[in-house]
């Protein structure tokens, strides 16, 4: 059985691999840019899901870790000629004026800042609970929104960063999905996950169990910070401009909406909800335009595509109330033993 396992990881990574390929070869830059954005918001929603589902802490500042993560990145990988031609009105501090990193540092350090950022954040605003939580971390994402707003010569202000070096391709998005993906099933299944899990049921058990709430919350909400950093970075380089209206609360809300279709807890729902969110939001703006089916013309209303894809949701959240699917994970067990019944034609046993 763990051979016949092993085997199923091998050829599904391969086969992983071989569409990624196919897709980067033979897609247009439109399509590629939205298979981009579903590598990109499964990493958003991974790290989203590590605090509100494992962990059971209702964070809603999740944007403000991605605007660090993406102005990080971008200042550190632009050239000093495109500073020089975006700071136009206020020069940029010294020490970012002639710095140009790789893309590879650039995301670690957009992680490591942001993760600065999510402890600094977190060591406070964790001993609340429940709604307090949820409404002192969308202050503080609030917050660092409009700090970016107003730092001139660090962020440019409302101006935003424009011309950003288009590192982000389909091997980096999904690349680091993937390691985040491996990343999040051993941490579950190790003993900070298991402690996680045990805060997200009861705190009070879970303490008289010996488990440092306050260690494993902001632990958690670090680790999911730095996840988040990187996201925002991947994101901002992607588009080539980034500036603070950006990172409003909504982009939290579809982050979390991933989340929550997807099943809290559950890493497989979340790569999956990711996926279709991502590719159904965009294919359903052809709602937002005229129609033209030959015999008859139906006119474009701007937002019916939301109007359209908030029905869908509601459909799927009344027959999944727990999300698509739920705290479960795919299991090659599931398959093998579905393919065993129906060779040996035995009943399945409900215990």
């Amino acid at each position: 059985m763990k051979n016949t396992k092993r085997i199923l990881n091998i050829v599904s990574i391969i086969t992983l691999i071989g569409l990624l390929f196919i897709f980067d070869q033979t897609f247009d830059s439109y399509k590629m840019r939205i298979v981009n954005l579903c590598g990109i918001y499964v990493i958003l929603g991974l790290s989203l899901n590590l605090i509100n589902g494992f962990t059971g802490l209702f964070s809603l500042g999740h944007v403000g870790f991605m605007a660090v993560g993406a102005y990080t990145a971008g200042l550190l990988t632009m050239s000093p000629a495109m500073k020089q031609m975006n700071y136009f009105m206020k020069p940029i501090v010294p020490f970012l004026a002639d710095v140009e990193w790789p893309f590879l540092p650039a995301l670690i350090m957009a992680g490591l800042v942001t993760a600065l950022v999510g402890f600094l954040i977190g060591a406070p605003a964790l001993k609340l609970r429940d709604d307090y939580l949820a409404i002192a971390t969308l202050g503080f994402g609030e917050i660092i929104r409009v700090v970016f707003t107003n730092t001139q010569s660090l962020t440019n202000g409302a101006l935003g960063l424009k011309g950003l070096p288009n590192h982000t391709n389909i091997w980096w998005t999904w690349g680091i999905a993937f390691f985040t993906i491996l990343f999040m099933v051993f941490l579950v299944k190790g003993s900070y996950g298991k402690a996680f899990k045990a805060i997200r049921e009861d705190e009070i058990a879970a303490e008289a169990m010996g488990i440092s709430l306050f260690k494993h919350k902001v632990m958690s909400f670090t680790m999911g910070a730095f996840l988040a950093g990187i996201g925002g970075a991947l994101l901002g380089n992607l588009l080539g401009t980034i500036d603070p209206n950006m990172f409003r609360f909504t982009l939290t809300f579809n982050i979390l909406l991933i989340v929550v279709l997807g099943g809290i807890g559950s890493i497989t729902g979340t790569v999956i909800s990711a996926v279709v969110v991502t590719v159904a939001m965009e294919y359903l703006r052809v709602l937002d335009e005229a129609i033209n089916l030959g015999f008859i013309r139906i006119e474009g209303i701007p937002g019916m595509r939301m109007v359209v894809f908030s029905l869908l949701l509601m459909i799927v959240i009344l027959f999944y109330q727990n999300g698509l699917m739920g705290s479960n994970e795919f299991t090659w067990d599931w398959v093998l033993e579905k393919r065993f019944l129906k060779k040996t034609g035995k009943k399945e046993v409900k215990q």
